[in-house]
């Protein structure tokens, strides 16, 4: 077949691609709602008392139209919103001649109607959108990352495993100038590096400050390169910070305790790279089912 005449007919077949065929698949209710610019009921969308953080996509196409932030509860029984993504939702009078319809500016899905001067907020604005015409999509938490050693990090994992707002851990290797070492290679005591816990945290759920409190609480912070039977400089104390936020906080929570009589012996030193542990070593205590031997909670801040 002529290559001229193949083209133009695939150029025609995509021209008439049908929206099923280039947008999301949708319910009896959504076409109702969406395509034939019906309305759902009132107070019976999934969205109406939602407060969940994230955005807000047109179930239609995936183009995102609105944000949580701009969410509110308006009572009129369907999500309003006071404001929306510049050049993503559009306006055009409704058929009755009387209201302004508003569309996603992507697919013209229909989404609901907007209305000015109600003065339910600042923005003096209301969206009124059916939730079938929505996809939500939740907010990514924000992650930070600590570094925490204290003698063997099973224990130091256990703790810390057990806080609001720790996303995840791992235990590990850092501090050393050995490439990618292995459990054995540390415990002999020549890498430099300390058994080390990674802690990847929400910073709108727990603080540094918070983690750093409890490291010091969860370990004897006085101990010089051991951590109860643990000796060598492998089980040494040591905060790695990985900015100057970290380390202000660190040093201040040291000058705490030092003030109340401890005499610590935390080393406080630059983050550098992480080397995980093999994989028997993560979780261990809750693979085992049982508590750390050798760190106990004790409190030591007011």
């Amino acid at each position: 077949m002529n290559k001229l005449l193949l083209f133009v007919i695939l150029l025609i077949g995509v021209s008439f691609m049908s929206a099923e065929d280039k947008y999301n698949k949708l319910n009896d209710l959504e076409k109702y709602v969406i395509e034939n610019k019906g309305t759902e009921r009132p107070f019976t969308g999934i969205y109406n008392d939602h407060d969940e953080e994230g955005v807000y996509k047109c179930k239609r196409c995936g183009e995102t139209l609105f944000k949580s932030d701009d969410k509110f509860h308006s009572g009129c029984g369907w999500p309003s919103f006071d404001d929306a993504i510049d050049g993503k939702v559009k306006e055009q009078t409704d058929a009755d001649g009387r209201r302004t319809e508003i569309l996603c500016a992507n697919c013209n899905a229909h989404l609901g109607h907007v209305f000015k001067g109600e003065g339910y907020t600042d923005k003096n604005i209301r969206h009124c959108v059916n939730s079938v015409s929505l996809q939500f999509e939740p907010e990514e938490p924000k992650q930070e990352k600590a570094y925490f050693a204290g003698g063997c990090f099973w224990g130091v994992e256990y703790h810390f495993q057990k806080l609001d707002g720790v996303l995840s851990t791992a235990v590990g290797f850092m501090g050393g100038s050995v490439k990618n070492p292995g459990y054995y290679d540390v415990v002999g005591g020549n890498t430099g590096h300390a058994e080390t816990a990674e802690i990847v945290y929400d910073p709108a759920k727990v603080s540094f400050e918070k983690l750093a409190k409890l490291f010091f609480e969860i370990h004897d912070p006085t101990q010089i390169n051991r951590q109860g039977p643990d000796i060598g400089h492998q089980y040494r104390s040591a905060v790695f910070y990985t900015n100057k936020e970290q380390k202000k906080i660190t040093m201040q929570l040291i000058e705490e305790l030092e003030d109340k009589g401890y005499d610590i012996a935390t080393e406080l030193e630059i983050a550098t790279s992480f080397y995980p542990a093999e994989n028997y070593h993560q979780d261990y205590y809750e693979k085992k089912g049982s508590k750390p031997y050798c760190h106990v909670y004790t409190k030591r801040f007011d």
